[in-house]
């Protein structure tokens, strides 16, 4: 059972909030395909033409690289990319999608742009405002955890 989360009903509870952070970060993880999963793969070759490096795709996802391979293996067996030696540097693979990987792309984008349009559909437009400003100086808070931990 879902229980809404009250504002009135006592001091804010910082472990209910973030196990609610916890539901959206899997959420989207599950729904979205992740920083590093097959959708991100596909949706960001497609974002650039169809095209781009092993080393590029692993610069904008949040994987290893050894896990990046894996999911490229993955796709390549499922035909959606091809891999090529690249022609400007020997040493790196370009990755491709290939007509089916463009078609599967595609599929994943709208459904990606159907769930952004439809998911503060339950907030009013002044709610969206006020919750991208908070998620933001949160954003910019935890950055300074990290930094501060990072001194430690």
């Amino acid at each position: 059972m879902d229980v809404e989360y009250e504002t009135s009903a006592g001091p804010p509870n910082p472990a209910e909030m973030l196990h609610y952070l916890g539901y959206f970060g899997h959420y989207l993880h599950v729904h979205a395909g992740g920083r590093g999963g097959k959708k991100f793969v596909l949706t960001a070759l497609s974002k650039h033409d169809g095209h781009l490096t092993q080393r590029e795709l692993l610069e904008r996802s949040d994987v290893s690289s050894a896990s990046l391979s894996e999911v490229l293996t993955k796709l390549e067996g499922e035909q959606l990319i091809r891999r090529s030696a690249c022609q400007r540097d020997r040493r790196q693979l370009d990755i491709e999608l290939t007509a089916k990987g463009r078609d599967w792309a595609r599929h994943a984008c709208e459904e990606r742009e159907r769930f952004e349009s439809a998911a503060f559909s339950c907030l009013t437009i002044e709610e969206q405002r006020t919750l991208g400003t908070l998620l933001s100086r949160v954003k910019r808070h935890w950055t300074t955890l990290d930094e501060s931990e990072a001194k430690i």
